[in-house]
């Protein structure tokens, strides 16, 4: 409950006050010791009595970077959104300038364009000094007037990022906002009335003051003419600060038209280099093709040639190895019709043999049949 925001707040450019400052940086502050000792239940009116104390001014520091209490008051002016007026009277307070620089930056990221220029601006006549915590936890020494400056002219303050804000001349130039008014302007005014009134003849005698304040006298003519020349003197320098801020103007202006003519040249330079390279690239990706269907018609060609060299011994081996086996064929075909006769014979001539006894086991036996045989008898077979 002490970190929520209070249930009558408003939204601020559409959201929660809390969630104009970054979640990492709410996560240190509210697991910081003086949010939760110092911070907790204060109110609109004891805020004021936590900013009197304060002796400096920043975001966070440190290596686990801790909150300042300064911004810690910040958080806490944005949970309990307090009214415009009590942060008016925070800024215009005189005798504590850090209760001021307080109002000042919780107006500069809530309020709206034409009141952060019409309460902010006049701080640039306060110079007073202030402390500053770095982000190495050293301090630093800066003013009033330049904390300002770096309010309305900078997106990003004490860890914050500051909402955009219109240019003032977009205001003037809508009518919503007055030109800017120095503070300076009246003290000017004044000391050239108070010259202009005073007596420049002071210690002259009453004829010659009288001739002075008549007119007619040589000094007065002389002061009017010198006065006169004066204020020719300023309008001239004004015309020739207005030439000179017109040639600044035109100077200005052809360098930009010349800057701006050299990076067109330089695109386009880079845009056909870039051109170039692609077609260099393309040129070269389609000799790599060529080269490539060229390599492979060749190994084709040689694949082919190699596989008809093949084909050729493959055939002219199976040529020899038929013609081989036809002639054996040939060769077995013929042979035993050539070794049939003698076959026969001996076929006949052995059964001749067996049939005359000459083979018998017994040897009287076989000698009786050859001898029966060479006188043409017939063999025994006991």
């Amino acid at each position: 409950m002490a970190n929520r925001t209070d249930p009558l707040a408003k939204s601020i450019r559409g959201t929660n006050p809390q969630n104009l400052v970054e979640k990492i940086l709410r996560s240190k502050i509210y697991q910081n010791t003086y949010w939760k000792e110092q911070c907790f239940g204060l109110t609109a009116e004891t805020l004021v009595d936590k900013a009197m104390e304060l002796d400096h001014l920043g975001g966070t520091f440190g290596g686990n970077r801790k909150p300042t209490p300064f911004i810690c008051l910040v958080m806490k002016m944005l949970q309990i959104q307090p009214e415009k007026d009590i942060v008016v009277e925070f800024i215009k307070n005189e005798d504590y300038k850090y209760v001021r620089a307080l109002g000042a930056f919780y107006l500069r990221i809530t309020g709206t364009d034409i009141d952060i220029y019409r309460y902010l601006e006049p701080l640039y006549n306060d110079y007073r000094k202030l402390r500053r915590k770095l982000a190495d936890g050293q301090y630093a020494l800066t003013h009033v007037d330049e904390y300002i400056d770096e309010l309305l002219t900078t997106d990003y303050s004490c860890d914050i990022a500051l909402p955009r804000i219109k240019k003032r001349s977009q205001l003037e130039h809508n009518g919503q906002l007055e030109p800017r008014r120095s503070a300076l302007e009246d003290d000017f005014e004044e000391e050239e009335e108070k010259d202009e009134d005073e007596p420049l003849a002071t210690g002259l005698d009453d004829d010659h003051e009288k001739d002075y304040y008549r007119g007619g006298s040589p000094t007065r003519e002389r002061d009017r003419d010198r006065r006169r020349d004066s204020h020719r003197y300023r309008d001239r320098d004004y015309d020739r600060d207005r030439d000179y801020d017109r040639d600044y103007e035109r100077d200005r202006d052809y360098d930009r038209e010349r800057g701006r003519r050299d990076r067109d040249r330089d695109r386009d330079r880079d845009r056909h280099r870039l051109r170039d390279d692609k077609d260099y690239g393309r040129e070269r990706d389609r000799e790599r093709d060529r080269e490539a269907r060229e390599r492979d018609r060749r190994d084709r060609e040689r694949g082919r040639h190699r596989s008809y060299s093949r084909s050729r011994s493959r055939s002219r081996d199976r040529k020899d190895r038929d013609d081989d086996r036809r002639k054996r064929h040939a060769r077995s075909s013929a042979s035993p019709a050539r070794d049939e006769p003698k076959k026969k014979k001996e076929k006949k001539e052995k059964k001749e043999k067996k049939d005359d006894g000459t083979d018998h086991p017994d040897p009287e036996i076989a000698e009786a049949n050859r001898l029966r045989a060479s006188l043409g008898l017939k063999p025994l077979k006991l």
